[in-house]
């Protein structure tokens, strides 16, 4: 239902202040109502210097690697995303710095790494809990994939040219991938905000490398 919303009922300027009720709500329905701990949801104060720690090295990895993609000829219309063309300075920070952080970072990492992970770990292996959250945090963004082929001129000559049944499960199947890869983050660091920090810095920083793209 908040997938729903989000990305089909909702309206653009309530878009990150819904995301935001979305999280406290289930902070609140774990933490209240099925007793998980902020320790369990990886967000318990002890551990903020170390997730911090963690996540400046992987803000500071993906930085490098965009640098060096978007200065490239053959690498550089990737980053020609179309949401972004035409785009001020400023509304590109504002993407960068208040849509993704609050309204999809924020929600999907305490979704799929914190809530439903402490939940599912409370009455299950770690295996089911984390793959089930995988699974789910890759159903997530089938509605975004239908989409996939119009904001990327590179995307629409390529994937653009397959039955949309295939980019969506390919997408589909790569974010489950991606959510096994921020669970270890998050196992490793104990901390939710190392896979925030890598969540952001990818779609963040993404959008002020696509404005300078667009920019040259």
């Amino acid at each position: 239902m908040i997938n729903v919303a989000s990305n089909r009922l909702v309206p653009k300027g309530g878009y990150v202040a819904w995301a935001v009720a979305s999280t406290a709500l289930l902070l609140w329905l774990a933490r209240r109502v099925d007793g998980r701990s902020w320790d369990e949801l990886g967000l318990a104060r002890s551990t903020w210097r170390r997730g911090l720690r963690w996540g400046g090295v992987l803000v500071g990895t993906v930085l490098a690697v965009y640098v060096v993609a978007v200065a490239l000829p053959a690498t550089q219309d990737l980053f020609r995303d179309e949401r972004v063309e035409g785009w001020t300075l400023g509304q590109s920070l504002w993407a960068a710095l208040v849509r993704v952080p609050f309204g999809t970072v924020l929600l999907e990492e305490v979704a799929f790494r914190a809530v439903l992970p402490a939940v599912l770990l409370a009455r299950t292996r770690t295996a089911v809990a984390v793959g089930a959250s995988a699974v789910l945090f890759g159903l997530w963004h089938v509605l975004p994939a239908l989409g996939l082929s119009s904001v990327n001129p590179v995307a629409d000559d390529t994937v653009g040219q397959l039955p949309t049944w295939v980019t969506v499960a390919a997408s589909v199947g790569s974010t489950a991938l991606v959510g096994v890869w921020f669970w270890w983050l998050r196992d490793r660091s104990r901390s939710l905000l190392a896979p925030m920090a890598l969540h952001w810095a990818t779609n963040g920083l993404g959008y002020l490398f696509a404005y300078a793209a667009w920019s040259r």
